[in-house]
């Protein structure tokens, strides 16, 4: 087996521990307020509920704004993360009580009145932040009762919001925000509108601790038949993998046995009959593949990205990714990605280099850009979609060059240390056959054992054992559904790679058993198909699970799930080609290869 285990990758270990450590918020609200004192409170953005990519700053529509609006400094995953924060309007001060107090009296302009109408007919949503808990709401309503003809709707606008806060000692615990349903603005009309936008505060006392004030969103995700359906699905998936393998499995050591019984016969009984089957293939089988440069960047990349999601799992059990901690997953995956470019880098070289490539620094180039690349192209693309919308999600001038510092600084010179580390470790291929000088030529095949019917059957397995959880994650990330139950996801996971790597080896044996020597990229392709399955699922939940519609949040979706279902090909083809490599060695190491 080749040697990765030279490169120190403690070094790696013990850096990631110290940077993730940091991403737990250290200005995560932990205030003591005295009576009367001041409590922040941040107006975040507004947009359309069912295009959570299409967000605008708060301001953006014309509602009373404090005479000095004050921009909340904010991190660079916050930042990624669509998030704006500026100062409210409205005072909340500990302990305070308000009944219908006035913010601001404002004629709105025809102009204004159509804004919001247009607004209130999409179902925009607000969002603040006080004392960092989320607050959610919708700031006006539509009126269709009795009505067919979508001209004869009424549009309203909410001008009086309460926020009921709850206290434990000198603590804020809870805020709710209601809009009162008999205090409207008449939005149906293009005419000039009067509006007194108006706010009450209700304080009570709550014996909830400071520590549990989290456990309420949390809660959403851990409800009894959520749970149920996530355990369903686990076992439903389990089930499905221990009898599919289980039967694999049988068939497989079975013939294995066979196979190592009729060629560990005699050499005189072997050499008066022809050899068969993956026997046959001995002086071809760990002839290196076509464009090797490109098969070790895939595998460095895929490594590299394999490495990246054991550690966000790590950070999200141990509890990091808590409801609403605002960006910290977007700063732990820039992080983590720029301090695990070494391992790319490593991994990519060295296997070049096993594979007796010359010019490792090509090699390394297209290592760095494989993923960064196409990454980087839509991104451009995305942002300057964005910024054409005016919405949140374009990343400010500063935030970019930002992103580029610590490409230049950290991940290129990460990944050029782990290319040289790679290429002096000189480990050698260990091939237990020695391999012709001319390839055999492969017999006819039947279409079944092509590349792309072998691809759907590698994909279609792991993918039926994670779709059931798909639905949530989805939910979660492209819509406003809470999952905090990273445990069950890191059990799908494992399933996942498990499958994932059995499926690979069974099909890698079955195309050796037809005298097909090319198993290379088949391995690695097959292994990687379930990110095409899961591209194919966005199109079924785009349509028929979702709401979302636009360019814009269209060109989003399926622009970053792209990307995220071309890392989960990497990643997963690596894992297949790994679990190949092992079991290609395994079996011919137990013959007499000539």
């Amino acid at each position: 087996m080749e040697n990765t285990g030279n490169f120190p990758t403690f070094v790696f270990v013990g850096v990631l521990i110290l940077s993730c450590l940091s991403l737990v918020r250290s200005d995560a609200s932990d205030h003591r307020y005295k009576d009367g004192e001041p409590v922040p409170l941040y107006a975040n953005k507004v947009g359309p509920f069912h295009n959570p990519s299409e967000t605008y700053r708060y301001f953006d529509l014309p509602f009373c704004s404090p005479d000095l609006v004050t921009e909340k400094k904010e991190a660079l995953g916050e930042v990624l993360n669509g998030d704006r924060l500026v100062s409210a309007p409205y005072k909340l001060n500990f302990k305070e009580e308000k009944d219908s107090s006035v913010v601001c009296k404002k004629k709105l302009s025809k102009d204004e009145v159509a804004y919001f109408r247009k607004a209130v007919d999409k179902d925009y949503y607000f969002q603040m932040y006080y004392d960092d808990l989320p607050i959610w709401g919708f700031i006006g309503k539509v009126d269709k009762e009795g009505k067919t003809d979508p001209s004869e709707y009424k549009y309203f606008l909410f001008k009086n919001i309460q926020f009921d806060v709850l206290y434990n000692k000198d603590r804020v615990i809870e805020v709710n925000a209601r809009m009162d349903p008999h205090s409207l603005v008449d939005l149906t009309e293009d005419k000039e509108v009067d509006a007194e936008f108006m706010y009450s505060v209700k304080w009570k006392e709550t014996d909830t601790p400071f520590e549990k004030r989290m456990d309420k969103y949390s809660m959403s995700s851990s409800l009894p038949h959520h749970l149920e359906i996530h355990w369903f699905s686990i076992i439903n998936s389990c089930v499905t993998v221990l009898l599919l393998t289980g039967f694999l499995a049988t068939i497989l050591m079975r013939v294995l046995k066979n196979d190592f019984i009729k060629y560990g016969q005699d050499e005189e009984a072997a050499d008066d009959q022809e050899e068969t089957g993956w026997k046959y293939i001995h002086g071809d089988v760990f002839r290196f593949p076509k464009y090797k440069s490109l098969f070790a960047a895939c595998l460095g990349s895929g490594t590299q990205l394999f490495t990246l999601t054991v550690f966000i799992f790590m950070l999200a059990l141990v509890g990091v990714f808590y409801p609403y901690n605002r960006g910290a997953l977007f700063t732990a995956l820039v992080v983590i990605y720029a301090l695990t470019s070494g391992i790319a880098g490593y991994t990519a070289t060295s296997f070049y280099c096993q594979l007796e490539g010359n010019n490792w620094v090509r090699n390394l180039l297209l290592t760095g850009c494989l993923f960064c690349g196409p990454l980087f192209l839509t991104f451009c693309f995305l942002n300057t979609v964005a910024i054409v919308y005016s919405a949140t999600a374009a990343l400010p001038f500063g935030t970019i060059v930002v992103i580029v510092l610590i490409w230049t600084l950290v991940t290129s010179p990460l990944l050029v240390l782990g290319g040289i580390a790679g290429k002096n470790s000189k480990a050698e291929f260990q091939a237990p056959c020695c391999t012709t000088k001319y390839p055999r030529e492969i017999p006819p095949l039947p279409w079944y054992r092509s590349a792309i019917p072998q691809m759907a059957m590698a994909g279609f397995l792991p993918f039926s054992a994670i779709y059931i959880e798909l639905y949530y994650i989805f939910a979660s990330v492209w819509g406003h559904r809470i999952y905090t139950i990273y445990s069950i996801l890191f059990i799908v996971f494992i399933i996942l790679l498990i499958v994932t790597a059995f499926i690979t080896v069974a099909l890698t044996y079955f195309q050796l058993a037809a005298e097909d020597h090319e198993w290379w990229w088949r391995s690695f392709i097959c292994g990687g198909s379930t990110g095409i399955f899961i591209y194919t699922y966005c199109l079924y939940y785009y349509y028929a699970r979702s709401d979302m519609s636009g360019f814009m949040q269209t060109s989003f979706f399926f622009g970053y799930m792209a990307c995220i279902c071309y890392g989960f090909f990497l990643m997963l083809g690596t894992v297949g080609f790994r679990a190949s490599l092992l079991f290609v060695r395994h079996i011919y190491r137990s013959i007499k290869c000539e």
